[in-house]
């Protein structure tokens, strides 16, 4: 169990790096929008798993629940009504609402569902 904290641990890092670097660097129609906002869900789940490694079965639900409660928070523009004037702050929570921001939360989901369907099958074909 000690293991897999560590390698979560790892991605974590690693995927918030490459958050870090896309929101710095790159500033196109397709990564920055799109592939970032899959990768958030990532972070999101792999932050988890360093503190709940074997529970939460449908983790991959919950975060992207989580998500979408929180785009459409930024819909009802929380940060205004919250009076949250710091720019760092901001843009962790974001201000805009985008429905293709869910659908995009959804595939990181959909594929964090895969791994966990491919982790739980090779754990009881006798895997880690």
């Amino acid at each position: 169990m000690k293991r897999n904290r560590i390698v979560y641990g790892i991605a974590f890092l690693g995927f918030t790096i490459i958050e870090i670097l896309i929101g710095i660097f790159v500033h196109d129609n397709f990564v920055r929008p799109y592939l970032g906002d899959v990768l958030v869900v990532i972070v999101i789940y792999c932050f988890i798993r360093m503190f709940l490694p074997e529970k939460l079965k449908l983790l991959s639900l919950y975060v992207f629940l989580f998500a979408s409660i929180v785009e459409l928070l930024q819909g009802l523009q929380i940060a205004d009504r919250l009076g949250i004037t710091s720019q760092i702050v901001r843009t962790m929570i974001g201000t805009v609402c985008d429905p293709k921001d869910i659908v995009c939360y959804a595939l990181g989901c959909i594929l964090l569902g895969i791994y966990d369907l491919i982790r739980i099958k090779s754990k009881y074909k006798g895997g880690n």
